[in-house]
């Protein structure tokens, strides 16, 4: 089973952040996978031109497609740039696929990229299995991350 939480490598670069996901949905496990794009989809993502709130990830005849991206027009590109909203198809080996066809079936778990980053100057997805956060739970989240804050604050005033 894959760590939840995303490793920093030394070299990766975030080019987007879906900043919500980790809010909206309990992270179960986490994938990363190569993305098919075209040249001005990399230069505008280069650039941090990316929406990735509404994404999310699907099975259909054996491949994995990633819709709702908004990946904006580059601006230097004229008649050649892309369609902001298209699919994009997702790479990853075929027995990940297998354990992850058995897995996004079960009623209630969907599939919901957390981050696009550049690996080696490769535009890579980290994708996430996650099961939707009832009203009460998002609320426990933030009572605990005030908590939190609260007792850092409070050390801190003890150091000066």
């Amino acid at each position: 089973m894959n760590n939840p939480q995303p490793k920093e490598r030394s070299g990766d670069r975030i080019a987007a952040q879906n900043r919500k996901a980790r809010h909206e949905f309990h992270v179960l496990e986490t994938w990363e996978a190569g993305i098919v794009l075209q040249g001005t989809e990399v230069k505008s993502l280069r650039d941090g031109k990316a929406n990735m709130s509404d994404a999310f990830a699907t099975l259909s005849g054996g491949e994995l497609w990633l819709y709702n991206l908004h990946i904006s027009p580059y601006e230097q590109a004229n008649r050649f740039n892309h369609d902001p909203l298209r699919p994009r198809k997702l790479l990853m080996h075929r027995s990940e696929l297998r354990k992850l066809v058995g897995q996004v079936e079960q009623k209630g778990l969907t599939l919901v990229p957390l981050d696009i980053h550049f690996s080696n100057g490769i535009a890579k997805v980290n994708l996430a299995l996650v099961r939707g956060k009832k009203l009460h739970d998002k609320r426990d989240a933030l009572r605990e991350r005030a908590e939190k804050r609260d007792v850092e604050r409070g050390f801190k005033e003890k150091e000066f």
